[in-house]
């Protein structure tokens, strides 16, 4: 199946890697057809998913199984007068539903957006309002469906509201509508350019955007799924990530079914670190990716080398990765934890490859898809160790797959690049072996008696002292200073905010990097604010500081 999609699947060396890799793009590709169905007609038996819950469920997926069920799904959402190009929202959690259900939408060149079941009533008819949702699909969750009931009455353009796992009135049934339908036979109807999937960005400051990525969008993941998963064909695949986040994108579906692998969809309640090791003693994943923050949890949990016996390769993406937690990790389980980062608007960007030694806290080298570069406010490239921002060259020449069209609006889609380049608002620097080292958000750099700190720093040092569960480092204004460093904090059980703690962690800080960074205003917390794919809102922390 790769042999389709790429020129190569194995290299020398890094530089071998950046240099010769190419993605062979289709005309007319469709994820349906050129991906479930041909997997379903060259290996009808091949596994695709592994599905279990927190409630002894358990059902395995053949891509047979996978592309009759979403071409049976796709009649049922056709006879509803969903079409190309009509977007439908859904709400399904980790359900195995959701993977039919993104296949079918595909199928029929609909647009999928996916959503978390955290979203309030106010979030549901932003979206649905803003986007032109012709229906919704969700799974029996008791919050969601109480937030999107209450949300009916004003969005404005959904016709269906469609319920998987449960019967309720005012709902349709789509585990039964879907067995009750003819398998869809019509060919594709999409071509390359059509908006395949909308992601709402997290919306840390303002309203979230919308997110289109194209019909293409999948072939950027192999990338992902190939040379930074490194998922093995037939064997399991686990990433940790609700469907609505582009995470699930990321790790759960595109880039590792066009490689062979079998996903392990595992849908908990709730994220336990016993439950999560549980799962990987009993179903033997060969390779893992899940947050930093859940890393830190697992480790908290107390994990032994035999957890994690079956894993040969790990990953994480998301929010950076303190390097304690990769060192201690390495130690208990022998195995490196590779780095990566990206956007919603993209596949992985940066990586730590195999080619190359991992370096705790860096975001590792770019992905042969992107030219990447660190640039000033003049655009100018910047030299070894300056700090910058990252951005994408070369959008003029050519916008590879996985990097998105733009952002989705009611004139249509508003293309983000300016002159050929890409901002990501990211702040970053480069070392003298070609690593980038993330710096913190462009908003969120706090300008202090001349000086510019960045928040990542600080907040790996504070997570290493043992009182300390989670923290967001923010400015604070200050009359002398302009801003100053603030520091936001959770403490572990066991311990309580004092004065003492306030002045230890400070002196903790001034010993660990330069004095001048060291948080002069420190306040505890029950919790800190965070959007609903898990990432904290130092803009409302700022709000709150003013």
């Amino acid at each position: 199946m790769l042999d389709r999609f790429i020129n190569r699947e194995a290299f020398s060396s890094y530089e071998e890697f950046k240099k010769e890799f190419r993605i062979n793009i289709p005309e007319n590709f469709n994820f349906a057809f050129d991906v479930v169905d041909e997997w379903a007609k060259r290996e009808p038996s091949k596994k695709a998913l592994l599905y279990l819950d927190d409630h002894g469920f358990e059902k395995e997926f053949t891509f047979t199984e996978v592309s009759l069920l979403s071409r049976k799904e796709a009649s049922f959402l056709v006879s509803l007068g969903i079409k190309k190009g009509d977007r439908v929202m859904t709400f399904l959690r980790r359900r195995w539903e959701y993977w039919i259900t993104a296949v079918a939408l595909h199928r029929i060149g609909a647009v999928l957006i996916p959503s978390s079941v955290q979203m309030t009533k106010k979030d549901i008819a932003y979206r649905a309002n803003t986007a032109g949702v012709k229906a919704i699909i969700a799974a029996a969750d008791d919050y969601a469906i109480s937030q999107i009931e209450a949300a009916m009455p004003i969005c404005e353009t959904v016709e269906n509201f469609i319920l998987a796992g449960a019967k309720r009135e005012g709902w349709l049934d789509l585990d039964e509508s879907i067995l009750s339908s003819e398998p869809y036979d019509k060919e594709r109807v999409t071509v390359n350019d059509d908006p395949l999937i909308i992601y709402f960005t997290s919306g840390t400051t303002g309203m979230p955007k919308m997110v289109a990525h194209r019909q293409t969008y999948p072939l950027g993941h192999i990338t992902t799924a190939k040379f930074w998963h490194k998922v093995r064909e037939n064997r399991l695949h686990l990433t940790v990530s609700d469907s609505g986040w582009a995470k699930f994108g990321w790790g759960c579906i595109y880039g590792q079914w066009i490689c062979g692998a079998e996903i392990l969809g595992y849908d908990m309640d709730r994220f336990h670190p016993e439950d999560l090791l549980r799962v990987i003693r009993t179903y033997k994943p060969a390779t893992f990716c899940v947050p930093p923050t859940m890393y830190r949890f697992l480790l908290k949990a107390g994990i032994g080398p035999y957890d994690f016996r079956s894993v040969e390769h790990c990953t994480t993406a998301g929010e950076p990765l303190p390097p304690e937690v990769s060192s201690e990790f390495k130690r208990i389980t022998g195995l490196t934890i590779h780095e990566g980062f990206g956007q919603s608007e993209s596949s992985v960007m940066l990586a730590t490859y195999e080619w190359f030694p991992s370096k705790p806290g860096s975001m590792g080298k770019p992905s042969p898809l992107y030219d990447i570069a660190i640039i000033d406010a003049n655009n100018r490239r910047l030299g070894i160790g300056e700090t910058g921002e990252v951005v994408v060259m070369g959008m003029d020449r050519f916008v590879p797959p996985g990097l998105f069209a733009g952002y989705w609006s009611s004139d249509g889609i508003v293309s983000p690049y300016r002159d050929g380049i890409y901002h990501l608002g990211d702040m970053a620097w480069q070392d003298e072996d070609g690593y980038f080292w993330y710096v913190g958000r462009n908003d969120d750099m706090i300008k202090c008696s001349g000086y510019r700190i960045g928040p990542f720093e600080i907040e790996s040092i504070l997570l290493t002292h043992p009182a300390v569960l989670e923290c967001a480092i923010t400015g604070a204004p200050d009359p002398i200073r302009g801003q100053v460093v603030k520091a936001t904090i959770v403490l572990m059980k066991g311990y309580e905010g004092s004065d003492e703690l306030i002045k230890e962690l400070q002196q903790y800080v001034k010993s660990m990097t330069a004095p001048y960074k060291y948080p002069r205003i420190i306040e505890f917390v029950k919790e800190l604010p965070k959007t609903t794919s898990g990432k904290v809102i130092r803009a409302q922390i700022r709000n709150d500081n003013k």
